[in-house]
């Protein structure tokens, strides 16, 4: 079965929101981090570093989606 353009452009642009989640995700907890913090703030914060962990990892399973269906396409395997 081979990898076609629609494949690739649906599997970046996958990538990219998955990105830019993550990114959001990170400047979510940033913006706790910034902050003089009570014991909720805190329970917020780490929260927040949950948030940005997963969505780190949807970002690195996009990414890796993407990167395989690219070796498929230009050197089949």
């Amino acid at each position: 079965m081979g990898t076609t353009t629609s494949d690739l452009d649906e599997l970046q642009s996958e990538y990219r929101t998955a990105v830019e989640a993550w990114i959001a995700a990170i400047r979510e907890e940033e913006a706790l981090a910034s902050v003089n913090h009570t014991v909720a703030e805190i329970d917020l914060w780490e929260q927040a570093d949950l948030r940005e962990d997963e969505a780190r990892s949807r970002a690195k399973a996009a990414k890796k989606a993407y990167e395989d269906a690219l070796r498929e396409k230009f050197f089949q395997f």
